[in-house]
């Protein structure tokens, strides 16, 4: 039997690359797959149905190896025949011999019947059927349990860019006029929340604005402009595209899977195309055709019940911006977003990356949280964010100038002349200022010689590579839900055993510290069912949806083992509530140390397993937990959230999500003399570290290791090489004295100018 790399097939983006190349329309992409499926697989057969939401049925869209007049032709009800079942139930079917099980369904013409090996895989987004991919053979027993799951790794990879061809193909064109809004003149000063530091000077883009802008539209109506304009237009969006998903590719190789994906395939869509060609046949400027067909699919696409889909009206609008721009002649690839800070309601993970490589300056949200996903993601690619509670600045003129501020938390709309040079001269200051960096060791010690360990957090590749450069003695928290959030279905085994290989390799020499899965609360993945939940911070997230969710589960750590198999590894879960649910999770690791080890499969033996201190629960328990664990990481935004009952996301309480509030100080205390007195290791990560007025009380405490955002490394080891640790400790004794909340601020505000920290506000 030939040897199948599934690995190869999996993860080769450039083949995913070539297949929207090839293609000429959304049925021949979708041809494509199966032709790439097939070879991939040495089936005699592959074959893509989609499922008809409306109908209850799967139809036949695309086949290698059957009649080719049976697409559109062949369909299935929900249940009926091998592949029917395979989506009513929601799981791969694998059959040696077909024609003689049960359930089996014989059409006459197709040749269907000489392909005995039978393997249906469904095509899944989250629990929303979407179709099913079916492979045959005409030797009998002929697939494996590995060509299962790579089939099924196949369907969860392609299944947002199938889907978006099924709902491409289901909708018509229905233009509709858009409502003008009145543009906004009267804003200048807009204060918000900082998610990103930083800061930026640049020209506002509203994303739900216009095409074009009004002046720019107008020029392109006075020009003739005819088919061949706007095909050449169409021809040099999809070249855009592709080279914009290569760069997007090379550089976040761990979390870009084909986020252009969407808007590729609206332009091999005839429907989409074809509206537009229909409405310049009929007399319509092109431009007009455009901006009509845009507007038309966007109230199609806000209709949809899906909020997922709903996502894609981003998609569809810079579609439309694109095909304008080439039609006028502005220059895509080099002045669509230069230099632009980006105005929206909110955005995406994926968003982020697209804005990224176009080279924006900042942005403004009007919803998110500083702790959010997003803000962190924003931080990790170095952009400026501002969360703002004001919907006025939606309707600012395009083009309006904007300063950020992410040092203050200030907006300045169309600022004077004199301000603009005020904030330039800043950044040149501190860009002049930055030679911390230039001075960082590779050791960091006290004034009076006491070690402290400094470590990095990162959520993407790209920080790891900062991290070195900041000489981080490791990584401290690898948040891996990134690569979950950005995606469209949950990554395959082998996808991120890729990402995981590259981080250990990056970090050869150093510790790196795995947090597993940690999603919910505001880090949702869009292709997942949650259900309603009144309160998703104490719901099913992190650990709790790792445990429920055991497949996915082992993947990871699976994954992880292997990846790190010569590393210095170190495996964490978060928000444990009890010593049963973490012997549940060690347990789980050991499991899958075993399976590897029965597979001949290279992995760490012994990694060093620990926790996350989050949640008021485990204090009770932290002793016993010391025992099992090899060592406790304190994550303090979420410590602090749960133990004061303050949602951190919530702008109208956070003046009471205090970091030095008594309970707070004594609970780190109580942390640090469990993990002492057990011998095992304790890290501290989150804001909480990236403070100075709170450095010294959490080495007066006894912590030595702290992790925090790479870039902030210098300032941390220049602020701690400053400090007596004899002087840290006696303050720290003397602030745990204190029971109230203005008795410990009192005692920091006094210790700021022992230690040179900054005051507290």
């Amino acid at each position: 039997m030939t040897k199948r790399d599934h690995a190869k097939m999996i993860c080769d983006a450039g083949e995913l690359s070539g297949i929207f190349k090839d293609a000429t329309s959304l049925e021949a992409f979708l041809q494509e797959i199966a032709e790439m499926v097939s070879q991939h697989m040495h089936s005699d057969v592959c074959s893509i149905y989609l499922f008809d939401d409306q109908a209850q049925k799967l139809v036949l869209k695309a086949t290698k190896g059957l009649n080719p007049s049976s697409i559109g032709t062949i369909s299935l009800k929900l249940g009926e025949g091998l592949t029917g079942i395979a989506l009513k139930e929601m799981r791969a079917i694998c059959e040696r011999q077909a024609s003689k099980s049960k359930g089996y369904r014989h059409f006459e013409g197709i040749g269907e019947e000489q392909y005995e090996s039978f393997l249906a895989v469904p095509i899944l987004h989250g629990r929303v059927r979407i179709g099913v991919m079916v492979i045959q053979n005409a030797k009998s027993n002929y697939f494996t349990e590995e060509d299962i799951k790579a089939l099924m790794a196949i369907t969860t990879q392609m299944a947002n860019t199938i889907e978006m061809a099924k709902l491409l193909m289901d909708l018509e064109s229905r233009p509709q006029p858009k409502q003008e809004q009145e543009e906004e003149k009267g804003l200048k000063l807009l204060k918000g929340k900082i998610g990103a530091g930083g800061f930026a000077i640049g020209r506002a883009v509203v994303l739900d604005s216009a095409l074009l802008s009004p002046a720019e539209e107008r020029a392109l109506l006075e020009r003739p402009r005819m088919m061949k304009d706007f095909h050449q237009a169409v021809q040099a969006a999809e070249k855009q595209l592709e080279a914009l998903q290569q760069q997007i590719e090379a550089q976040f190789s761990d979390v870009a899977s084909m986020i252009f994906a969407a808007q590729i395939l609206m332009l091999k869509d005839t429907a989409f195309v074809g509206a537009i060609e229909r409405l310049i046949e009929q007399g319509h400027h092109p431009a007009e055709a455009i901006r009509m067909t845009d507007e038309g699919y966007i109230r199609l696409f806000e209709k949809l019940p899906n909020a997922y889909l709903q996502e894609r009206i981003q998609d569809v609008q810079d579609v439309g911006r694109r095909l304008m721009k080439n039609l006028a002649g502005i220059n895509t690839q080099t002045a669509d977003y230069t230099d632009c800070i980006i105005i929206g309601m909110e955005l995406f993970p994926s968003d982020i990356f697209k804005l990224v490589s176009r080279r924006i300056k900042g942005i403004i949200l009007l919803r998110g949280g500083v702790t959010s996903h997003l803000s962190i993601l924003a931080r990790s690619l170095g952009i400026p964010l501002i969360i703002v509670n004001e919907k006025r600045i939606l309707n600012i003129a395009q083009g309006t100038q904007i300063i950020l501020d992410c040092e203050l938390g200030n907006v300045h709309i169309d600022p004077a002349d004199s301000v603009v040079r005020a904030y330039a001269q800043k950044e040149k200051d501190k860009a002049e200022t930055g030679g911390l960096a230039a001075q960082v060791r590779e050791s960091t010690f006290t004034k009076d010689g006491e070690r402290v360990k400094l470590l990095s957090n990162i959520n993407l590749l790209g920080d790891a590579a900062v991290a070195l450069s900041m000489k981080s003695e490791g990584i401290g928290l690898y948040r891996t839900e990134f690569p979950f959030l950005v995606r469209s279905n949950f990554p395959s085994e082998e996808e991120q055993y890729i990402i995981y290989q590259k981080l250990t390799d990056m970090m050869k020499g150093k510790e790196v510290t795995f947090r597993t899965l940690d999603i919910g609360g505001d880090k949702i993945i869009s292709y997942y069912d949650y259900g309603h939940e009144n309160n998703p911070f104490l719901g099913m997230r992190s650990i709790r949806f790792s445990l429920r969710h055991k497949d996915l589960f082992r993947a990871q750590i699976r994954a992880i083992l292997r990846a790190g198999a010569e590393a210095e590894l170190k495996i964490m879960f978060p928000m444990i509530s009890s010593l049963d649910e973490f012997l549940e999770a060690k347990a789980m690791v050991q499991t899958c140390i075993k399976d590897l080890q029965r597979e001949k499969i290279k992995t760490h033996r012994a990694p060093k397993i620990g926790m996350m201190v989050e949640l008021p629960s485990v204090l009770e328990i932290i002793d016993e937990l010391a025992k099992e664990a090899d060592f406790f990481s304190i994550g303090t935004n979420d410590f602090i959230q749960y133990m004061l009952g303050v949602d951190r996301t919530n702008e109208r309480i956070a003046d009471i999500y205090l970091p030095h509030h008594p309970a707070i100080l004594r609970a780190l205390r109580k942390i640090v003399l469990a993990a002492k007195q057990n011998g095992i290791g304790l890290s501290i990560c989150g804001d909480m570290v990236h403070n100075q007025t709170y450095v010294p009380y959490l080495l007066g405490l006894g912590i030595r290791e702290l992790s925090l955002d790479a870039r902030l490394v210098p300032k941390i080891q220049s602020f701690i090489q400053g400090l007596d640790m004899g002087q840290a400790e006696d303050r720290a004794s003397k602030i745990l004295q204190h029971n109230t909340i203005d008795g410990v601020e009192a005692a920091l505000k006094k210790d700021a100018k022992i230690f040179g920290s900054p005051k507290m506000e």
